[in-house]
């Protein structure tokens, strides 16, 4: 079974953080892994379908159940169970949460959750790609979140952000090759084009801690 753990601080109200990820219209515009979520009426605990962008005019659907708990000491937790019957979808099935701690400062927000691949050996190698890019997507979804709630910068305006600093990026890239320049200071290029960090307004998973601390762990 694949696991991913992705943590980040939010210096925002509980209030806000819950909000903006326990409403089905809100939750899609800051995180990636989503596309459309639609509650089914009537249902306890609370079941949804949603459905996931691949390509354009290409979408993966699946299924939900979900609770969450605002708790007495001030923090929060939310159970999903998830899965899909598109034998396109290389997750069968899952389940994980997320926690909503107080702390100084803000709300440490963290997520765990493991899934299990399907076409058998075939997709535990896809995995082997697909584990990675999910893990990354969830990070870089956090900091959007985290973005939208202490700078007020909107999931589609991020979105731009992102979309510019890659393309900034691949013409740095791409204006040293025009050149006919050295491999030596291409390659330069290419460090500075993946190893320069990111601009403060812009998403970026690697600000988000990937691993559980002890205490995460309870």
């Amino acid at each position: 079974m694949a696991r991913i753990y992705v943590e980040t601080t939010i210096a925002a109200p509980l209030e806000d953080i819950w909000a903006a990820t326990q409403d089905h219209r809100q939750h899609p515009r800051w995180d990636a892994r989503f596309g459309r979520i639609d509650p089914v009426p009537g249902t306890a605990p609370a079941e949804f379908t949603y459905a996931t962008a691949v390509l354009p005019g290409v979408e993966i659907a699946g299924f939900g159940v979900h609770t969450g708990e605002r708790r007495a000491g001030g923090g929060a937790v939310s159970a999903l169970r998830f899965g899909s019957a598109d034998p396109r979808s290389p997750i069968r099935e899952g389940s994980g949460y997320w926690r909503y701690v107080p702390i100084p400062g803000g709300i440490k927000f963290l997520t765990g959750y493991a899934y299990r691949t399907r076409w058998g050996h075939a997709g535990r190698l896809v995995d082997l790609v697909f584990g990675p890019v999910f893990g990354w997507a969830t990070a870089w979804s956090f900091d959007r979140l985290r973005l939208w709630l202490e700078h007020r910068i909107t999931p589609e305006r991020a979105r731009l952000h992102a979309v510019a600093e890659v393309l900034a990026r691949a013409a740095l890239v791409a204006g040293v090759a025009a050149t006919g320049a050295p491999w030596q200071l291409l390659m330069l290029a290419a460090g500075l084009a993946l190893g320069v960090p990111p601009h403060p307004l812009t998403p970026a998973a690697r600000r988000c801690r990937r691993r559980p601390g002890e205490n995460d762990l309870r």
